[in-house]
């Protein structure tokens, strides 16, 4: 970064960009309305991006701000210079009306009061503090008095405004909320890399916006919405509808389907037309706020200890019933997670029937004493699959069931076993139908058999028509089988068929590797390959012959160790090789291995000795990152223990995250890995 070239000239361009793209990201974020197309969008941000390292000179309302920026240690405290306080909560209409009549006591009234009601929004309170017209910081409510700085993460929040036209100092609050579309897409993710599940959109929302590292925030799509000021300094407002109208003219989103209304009956019959629309809501509401419109009436009230007098809120029905568990059954992922799954007596929640619900793993069913035949209570959180949030004991019959880790996986009768430190349990089997598709790929790969032609669409296709059930069914197709399916035409299928009669000739480093055996990457299996001269010596290994090995640890061992010892696994290795797949083996050189002298070539093997563990999404695929470190020396694992060297954190880390920086290890990025 060079200053010397920063003039006013350089200055004014860039200031000129930031204020583009924050109209477009106005009118595409709030008023749901684009001026420019994506590509001219991102031109014009890559521009602007590019002035800024090229000068030095980033303005406090850049977009740029918005991707997150380097891991924070720990969050400051930042107190709130009017306190947030809560409101009270009212469960029926005749408490609403109740309110209504407090209220013109108080203000020694009988005529009709004006009040304003607005969704209540389930998310995390926020203030977001501006001076002339520009954000200084954004804080947590915490505990009403003192919150949590997060100015960093509120900056990658797009609906929030960096700058507006004002000239007062204020304290603007609202709430941050995740939609229940991206709250779904986020839990998919989730599974996906195998980290546990938020309960709700409220806990994703208040889990993104306290995140250490800002780059986890900024890709969680969470939105704002806007309804209040704490301190004001410079010109006030008489009414709640004059402060919407204003925060929605400087550009804050505002609550959707918020009303002024005449009188508390009025009130009442908007509650009621948002509670039926609730369902279609786009974000998760649990009940209704409603106001005092008049400032000055609000002047009159006062506060008590909690909270205002001028305002409730009216809580909806929970989106929550009792059920029976009929039965457990379990899914299995497809990279082998077993899931259990609750079969339940059909009940109605939210109006849609609920017969099954997801029990995430065996610890959450020994925590909640789970067993088939209790009677449950069960949430739905939105769009989402419900969870079972507690059992009944009190309604707990004699024979109840208790459901106990399966011996053996479901869908294919191998093995099942978990990983220590690891809540999941998992089937090693090597052809187990639930994993099949993934495997398959896998097998393929350009790394492991070296298949062309057999990608993922054709796999998927042979697995549609039924023509692959296992590894052994590529080496039995045939031209008659092949020819004339979608895409496969006469030349295609031989071409196809010839490729993998070539792949037949493996060495046994890609062989052990196109597995797919927990763990073992291509640098583990040519350290195995070493040692080994052939794939027959490892049926029914030991760990302990695997950990003489010095890169390899006991997880590694354990995991090649539990795949060798089971017979389907080596009944499916011994037909492989019986359809004509030799193995060699020129990487065999067992002395090599007794040398076990990093230092001999250490420009080779950077990481030798090292540790790592790679989490969250990155820029490429995961498995292109460990194969780096497995070629560089560096040895892979799946769990996080005080043996760890760095953790390699991307997007949405998860709990590994949070246990590195317990344990004090060394978090990089994929950025920082490679530069080491």
């Amino acid at each position: 970064m060079n200053n010397n070239t920063l003039n006013d000239d350089i200055i004014n361009e860039i200031e000129a960009l930031v204020r583009q793209l924050n109209d477009y990201n106005y009118s595409y974020h709030v008023l749901d309305s684009p001026k420019v197309s994506d590509e001219t969008y991102d031109k014009l941000f890559r521009q602007l991006k590019h002035l800024e390292e090229l000068h030095g000179y980033v303005h406090p309302s850049s977009p740029t701000l918005r991707v997150g920026g380097a891991p924070l240690e720990k969050f400051a405290k930042s107190a709130h210079r009017q306190p947030m306080l809560s409101l009270d909560d009212t469960f029926s209409f005749d408490e609403v009306r109740e309110f209504d009549k407090r209220i013109k006591k108080l203000l020694a009234t009988t005529t009709e009061v004006t009040y304003t009601v607005e969704p209540k929004y389930d998310g995390l309170a926020i203030e977001l503090t501006y001076k002339n017209g520009l954000f200084i910081k954004g804080a947590t409510r915490g505990d009403g008095y003192t919150g949590e700085e997060v100015s960093s993460n509120i900056r990658t929040i797009r609906d929030i405004p960096f700058t507006f036209q004002d000239t007062q100092e204020i304290d603007i609050r609202g709430e941050i909320y995740i939609e229940i579309e991206a709250f779904r897409l986020l839990n998919e993710e989730r599974l996906h890399e195998q980290l546990p599940t938020f309960a709700n959109p409220r806990n994703a929302a208040a889990g993104s916006v306290r995140q250490l590292d800002s780059r986890m925030t900024a890709s969680r799509n969470l939105k704002a919405v806007f309804y209040g000021v704490g301190y004001l300094q410079g010109a006030g407002f008489a009414t709640q509808d004059e402060l919407i109208t204003w925060l929605h003219s400087m550009g804050f989103p505002i609550p959707t389907m918020f009303k002024v209304v005449p009188s508390i009956e009025d009130a009442i019959l908007h509650i009621m037309e948002i509670g039926r629309l609730r369902d279609t809501l786009p974000f998760e509401t649990d009940g209704v706020v409603i106001k005092v419109n008049d400032f000055t009436q609000r002047d009159q009230l006062g506060y008590k200890t909690r909270g205002p007098r001028w305002a409730i809120a009216y809580k909806f029905k929970a989106h929550k019933a009792v059920t029976v568990i009929k039965d457990i059954t379990i899914s299995v992922g497809r990279t082998g997670t077993l899931t259990p799954v609750a079969i339940l007596e059909p009940v109605k929640i939210a109006g849609v029937t609920v017969a099954r619900s997801t029990l995430h793993n065996w610890e959450d069913i020994r925590r909640k004493d789970i067993r088939i035949g209790d009677s449950v209570e069960v949430e739905r959180a939105g769009d989402v699959i419900p969870r079972v949030i507690r059992v009944l004991p009190e309604k707990r019959i004699d024979n109840t069931m208790e459901f106990l880790v399966p011996e053996k996986c479901p869908a294919c009768g191998a093995r099942v076993i978990q990983d220590e430190g690891e809540a999941a349990f998992r089937c090693i089997g090597l052809n187990c139908p639930a994993q099949l598709h993934q495997r398959l790929i896998h097998f393929a790969s350009r790394q492991a058999f070296n298949i062309d032609g057999l990608g993922e669409k054709v796999i998927e296709l042979f697995l549609r028509k039924g023509l692959i059930h296992d590894f052994a069914g590529i080496f039995s197709l045939d031209i008659q089988t092949v020819q004339g399916l979608p895409g496969l035409g006469k030349k295609s299928a031989l071409n196809l068929l010839n490729a993998i009669q070539k792949s037949k000739d493996i060495t046994l480093t890609r062989f052990l590797y196109a597995l797919g055996i927990r763990h073992a990457g291509e640098y583990v299996t040519k350290l195995i390959s070493v040692k080994f001269q052939t794939l027959e010596e490892l049926y029914h290994i030991t760990p302990q012959r695997l950990i003489e090995i010095k890169q390899l640890g006991e997880k590694i061992a354990n995991s090649i160790a539990q795949f060798f010892s089971d017979d389907k696994n080596l009944t499916t290795l011994n037909t492989l090789l019986s359809l004509g797949i030799t193995i060699s083996n020129p990487d065999y050189k067992q002395e090599a291995v007794q040398s076990k002298n990093p230092s001999k070539n250490p420009s080779k093997n950077p990481f030798e000795g090292l540790t790592f563990v790679v989490t969250g999404t990155l820029p490429v695929q995961r498995a292109t990152v460990e194969h780096y470190i497995e070629q560089k020396g560096g040895h892979i694992t799946s769990s996080i223990s005080q043996k760890t060297n760095f953790v390699v954190a991307g997007i949405n880390p998860g709990s590994k995250y949070d246990k590195a920086k317990a344990l004090a290890i060394k978090i990089i990025t994929y950025d920082e890995l490679l530069q080491m």
